[in-house]
This record gives structure tokens, sequence and C-alpha cells, in this order.
């Protein structure tokens, strides 16, 4: 048997199916919101924003000089109670004096106690103590997708907030020394011109990165130092101003190597790097490294690029003798070398 149903009953029905997706999206719209107010909460009293007074570029050229020292803003964020603050080095690069101001308004002195340029981060105090810190989280547990929130001061505008997700994990990113910073964070979490030295924080309330670096006329695509690199420097920093790297002298150039030279010299790699250069007197000269030389590995580790010889040479090289091994007109040899701390 028919039964006809008319279209009023129908709509009655359908706003009945449709009720509860309505009432999960809020729900879950609810737990989002909720989530990144209780980070920016919990967070935002430890970030701060930084004004650095730099020395003004002369300029070349007619025209009217610029006179007296240039201002220029970042964000930090505290780490430490007694006033420990790290942001990005570039910040504060060339800095004569510095301020920073905390989320209660309070304007303090800061001094620099450490930069690494190879790694984009620095570490400055500010004068007092008990000030509120924001947590270090696991970096190396992210996973793409995480939701993340940025804490910074773009354009000035203090305590900004944008929230967004890890887009990927892995990514290189060259720093203004030229060597690669690895493990970098990417997401799409909004960041403009000083934002640069603020907390990328996970839902957790923790700090998983430090924000440094956008890609001019692109949108959705910022990158964050992690924070296992962060707290691999800091005691460096703290401790030395500066992070300890290994030098043996060399300069030289990443080069493919032949298949047939590979397989015939079972070669763990396809390319390594080509010696243009030595230091008289460096290491790499006194432990018989030659012009033309391919370097191939140093302590066992396999060296395909310029970028994989910085990333070998550790502090944990310096002063112990190791290995090198290099490819010299067909020939392998392993040398003796004992890399010195890099100037």
């Amino acid at each position: 048997m028919l039964t006809l149903i008319s279209n009023e009953a129908v709509g009655r029905q359908n706003d009945g199916d449709a009720r509860p997706d309505v009432e999960r999206d809020r729900e879950l719209l609810d737990a989002y919101s909720a989530a990144v107010t209780d980070v920016v909460e919990r967070v935002t009293p430890a970030v701060v924003h930084l004004e650095v007074i730099v020395p003004t570029p002369p300029r070349r050229g007619r025209g009217r000089q610029r006179e007296g020292p240039a201002t220029a803003s970042g964000s930090g964020f505290v780490f430490a109670s007694d006033g420990f603050v790290l942001t990005n080095s570039h910040v504060v690069e060339r800095a004569t004096r510095m301020w920073a101001t905390t989320a209660d308004g309070s304007r303090c002195r800061a001094e620099l106690v450490g930069a690494d340029p190879d790694t984009d981060l620095a570490v400055i105090r500010i004068d007092g103590s008990g000030f509120a810190t924001a947590p270090f989280g696991d970096s190396s547990r992210l996973r793409p997708g995480q939701l993340v929130i940025a804490i910074g001061n773009p354009l000035g505008f203090e305590s900004t907030v944008t929230a967004g997700i890890v887009s990927a994990l892995g990514r290189t990113m060259r720093a203004q020394s030229g060597r690669l910073i690895d493990s970098v964070i990417q997401t799409d979490a909004a960041l403009n011109p000083g934002n640069s030295g603020g907390p990328l924080v996970s839902s957790r309330g923790e700090v998983v990165g430090v924000n440094t670096a956008i890609i001019a006329g692109a949108h959705g695509i910022c990158f964050a130092v992690p924070s296992s690199t962060a707290q691999l420097v800091i005691p460096q920093l703290i401790r030395e101003g500066r992070v300890r790297r290994a030098f043996i002298g060399v300069s030289g150039q990443s080069v493919r190597l032949s298949r047939r030279r590979v397989q015939v010299s079972h070669l763990a790699g396809s390319s390594g790097v080509l010696v243009t250069e030595l230091v008289e007197g460096g290491p790499a000269d006194v432990s018989g490294v030659k012009v033309r030389d391919v370097i191939l590995e140093v302590s066992g580790s396999v060296v395909t690029s310029v970028d994989d010889l910085h990333r070998v040479l550790t502090q944990e090289r310096i002063a112990n003798e190791t290995t090198i091994s290099v490819l010299r007109n067909g020939q392998l040899l392993s040398l003796p070398i004992t890399p010195r701390e890099r100037g």
C-alpha cells in the first residue's frame, strides 16, 4: 500500500536529521575555540615584544643620508623565570640596545647573552625576576595536521594570535650564515614581520617551535625552528655565548660521482665534496688532504654534500682525532685528522 507524505512532513523529517549534525559541528568548533583560548591564556604572559636599536647602514650615491640609529622589532618568550628569553638571532644581530615589553606592559632593558646565526636562535636576558614562563614541548612528536598556535607581535601589534596546522615536518632552511637548519617545521599559522622569535605552541600549551621565517609573496607557508634544536642550543648560549663547532679548513663544492666510480669503488654515496681550497696549516692540510680530493666520509659518516660536512663537524669532534675518507685519482684514502674549533 502506498502512503502519501506531504512536503511539510518531509521538511520536518530532514530538519530532524540535520539538527544532530549542526550540534556536533558546534561542539567541535567550541572544543577548538576552547583549546586555542586555553593555550593563549597560559602562554601569552610569557611572550615579549622586543625593540632593538641598530646602527643605520650608510647609503651609497646621492641623496640625503639618514642620520642616527634605526629601530627594529620582533618577538620572544621567557623560558626561565629569572629573565632568560629566547628569540631569533636575526632579530638581535647588530643590536646596540634592546628593550622588552612584557604582556602586562612593563618595559625592561635587555642584554644579549648569546646568539647562534647557524640556527637563527639567540638568548637574551631582561632585568627582573619572577616572570611567567612558557614550557618547552617535544617537537619530535609533532605530526602533520596537528593544531599549532603562533603568538607574537607582528607589525607592532602586541600579543597577536594566529592558529593553523603543522603543514609539513623535516624541512631544511638556509640560515643567514649559509648553513642549513634541519628539521624545520612548516605551518600555515599566519606570520608577519615582527612575529620572528615568537613561540609556536601545541594544543597542550607547550612551545614546539620558534617562529622564524616566511616566504615573501606566498600565503600560508611559514617556518619555525623546532624546540628540539632550541633545547640543544640554549645551554651552550647561556654557558659560552655561542655554539662551538668543528673546523677542518677546506672550501669545497658538492659533486656527483659517475655510476661506474660508485660501483667500482663500492661507495656508500653517489656524491661527495670536491675540495677547491685548503687553509694552510689547517687540519685537512696537515692530514694530507689535497685540492681536487673528493671527501666521502668523516668519522664513518657518509658525506654527500657540503651540508652533510657541516652537520658532521659538531662540537664533539673538536680536538678529537678521527678519520677522513677521500677519493684521489680513483684511489680511496683514509687519513687521520684532528678538527679544530671554528673561530
